[in-house]
């Protein structure tokens, strides 16, 4: 099943990327959008949230938190915690409020960790916000083993009322991610006090590490909750071609390495058995070639009505904000409940 995405020429974070302060009208399928930068100077901005009171709180990747008003004033964050390295893909990334942050102010940072022997992994730990400062910097969570290089960190971090939803990546070594005795290539799951919930599909397993929900993934960089508050959507990022949507289900292996729609860089030669393989899921949506994936939101709201239920998805290498009309897939008999492939060319 062939579906053409939506693309406008607006990224995900147009605000924060843009070198000066103006406004834009793009004209969309549905909307005319006016797209105003608030802020700018930012290095590598990679995770935003709203504040209750209007401000975004930014991670940048080089290990900067910034607070930035609707006005556009910004200020930085202090009380970082102190094992943060910033290597290559890695540094501080992921940020997400805990449900009841207007009464406790409690956030959780994902970052790359340094340990020995100049080697890194994703950790997340959670903190409370009062004013600029963070204070109460408590573990929750550190990807073992922790290995070398700077590729493939995940970081992408989602709350709901019960859970910690932890993306993590292959750290550049793919075929980790069929083996469960480690985190890397894993989707993890906890309870918001760092936790293992009862119910995680691999809590029996002596074999596997109890923090996993499910496994075969490159790098998910973009992960949100659908609007029923039930499903997980992830986006991950492929080798050349392959970039992947899928809806995740507990226990599931997503195939990383051994079944993929990329290629190997360069070369383009084949990578593992090919694009199926029994007991392997399929994405629900990819993308050949690649627009390098960042950021997964589903809109809801009034505003939007149009587009209530799709998905948005930054694209690094094109510089676009991605719609994914859903409804249209159903319309052509596929849901992602059902796995359909739906691809963009």
């Amino acid at each position: 099943m062939r579906i053409s995405a939506t693309f406008f020429s607006l990224a995900l974070l147009v605000p924060l990327y843009s070198a000066s302060l103006h406004a834009d009208t793009i004209e969309s399928q549905d909307y005319r959008i006016e797209v105003k930068a608030v802020a700018e100077g930012l290095n590598h901005p990679w995770s935003l949230v709203f504040l209750p009171d209007g401000d975004m709180l930014v991670t940048e990747r080089n290990g900067g938190l910034k607070r930035i008003s609707p006005s556009g004033e910004i200020t930085a964050i202090d009380g970082l915690p102190d094992d943060l390295v910033y290597r290559g893909q890695g540094g501080l990334l992921g940020l997400a409020l805990s449900p009841d942050f207007a009464e406790s102010g409690t956030l959780y940072l994902s970052y790359a960790q340094g340990g020995e022997w100049n080697r890194a992994g994703t950790a997340v730990v959670s903190a409370k916000l009062s004013g600029n400062k963070l204070s109460n910097i408590t573990p929750i969570f550190s990807q073992a083993p922790k290995l070398g290089g700077g590729r493939h960190f995940g970081g992408r971090l989602v709350t709901t009322d019960k859970h910690l939803y932890i993306a993590m990546g292959d750290r550049g070594n793919r075929d980790k991610a069929q083996q469960n005795d480690s985190h890397v290539g894993t989707l993890v799951r906890l309870n918001l006090d760092g936790s293992v919930p009862d119910d995680n599909p691999f809590l029996s397993n002596a074999n596997a590490k109890p923090e996993i929900y499910s496994y075969g993934h490159r790098n998910i960089q973009g992960m949100t909750i659908d609007n029923d508050g039930k499903r997980l959507w992830t986006h991950e990022h492929g080798p050349q071609g392959g970039d992947e949507i899928n809806l995740v289900e507990p226990g599931t292996n997503y195939g990383w390495p051994v079944i993929t729609y990329g290629v190997n860089y360069g070369t383009g030669s084949k990578i593992g058995q090919g694009t199926t393989r029994e007991g392997m899921a399929q994405p629900s949506y990819y993308w050949v070639p690649s627009i390098a994936p960042s950021g997964l939101e589903m809109v809801e709201g009034d505003q939007f009505k149009e587009w209530q239920g799709d998905l948005l998805v930054g694209s690094l290498k094109f510089g676009l904000l991605v719609r994914l009309n859903m409804e249209m897939a159903k319309s052509w008999g596929g849901t992602p409940s059902q796995r359909e492939i739906w691809t963009h060319t």
